[in-house]
């Protein structure tokens, strides 16, 4: 199953026997997960919109795993020692699938900082080490589409006519800081393409090597961090982004959904 998530272009790795323990196990919940990331897309219209932010790009995925039952929980751990109660822990995860064999918590990652990853990777051990979880998982921006976000960005805005501040004001992309706008402007002073600069300085603001994507989450988990808990590992793929507009979705977490 995981094979069809590799041959489109996804960044794949398990650690700890989680692609055995998941094809054994949990193939239903496996085939859920597949199949929604199959029929995921980013707009880049929203994308750039938004600033780079979660709620156009993840939310989408966010409802459709919703859907299927994997749903935002948060585990509250109690220890007692002698019967008196020690102070609890809380762990909330993005998507908890439960099955008869087990549970299965996952986190999307679009764009955090990157130790992010760290709290991610040792909330699963805990929750491994006290059987509450049988397998944690992380998706986030894959190798392919972090390398291709200025470029993409940069052909897009090209093809759309921007190539002033005006412009951007007129399809509503998102308010930028007075430093940014200054910083385009001096790379358009020094006879950069005004795309190009934007792009430039977009992903270097919101993409930057110190977010979450799979470089950093591959570093992690090759240091062992988060053993022995097994573990899916999953980077989205540039062939998600799209020209095209997509249907705006609700923020999944902003009520009682």
């Amino acid at each position: 199953m995981l094979d069809r998530l590799r041959q489109a272009g996804f960044d794949v790795e398990t650690r700890n026997h989680a692609e055995a323990i998941l094809s054994h196990d949990f193939p239903d919940a496996l085939a859920e997960l597949v199949g929604a990331l199959e029929g995921y897309r980013i707009s880049l219209k929203e994308l750039i919109g938004g600033g780079g932010g979660e709620s156009g790009q993840t939310q989408r995925l966010r409802r459709a795993l919703n859907d299927l039952s994997w749903k935002k929980h948060n585990f509250s751990v109690q220890t007692i020692v002698d019967g008196i109660p020690r102070e609890g822990i809380s762990h909330e995860i993005d998507h908890v699938r439960r099955t008869p064999k087990g549970v299965l918590a996952l986190e999307i990652e679009w764009n955090n900082k990157d130790p992010f990853f760290d709290r991610d990777l040792e909330n699963f051990q805990r929750l491994h080490a006290i059987s509450a979880i049988s397998i944690g998982m992380v998706v986030t921006r894959g190798r392919s589409l972090q390398n291709a976000l200025m470029g993409r960005i940069t052909g897009w805005m090209q093809a759309n006519g921007l190539r002033s501040e005006d412009d951007l004001e007129r399809l509503g992309i998102a308010a930028r800081t007075p430093a940014q706008r200054r910083a385009v402007a001096r790379q358009v002073a020094r006879g950069a393409d005004f795309a190009d600069a934007f792009a430039r300085k977009f992903v270097a603001d919101k993409f930057g090597q110190a977010t979450t994507h799979w470089a950093k989450l591959e570093d992690r988990v090759h240091r062992g961090v988060g053993n022995p808990c097994p573990l899916l590992l999953i980077g989205l793929p540039e062939s998600l982004l799209t020209d095209e507009e997509l249907p705006a979705e609700p923020d999944l977490f902003s009520g009682d959904a």
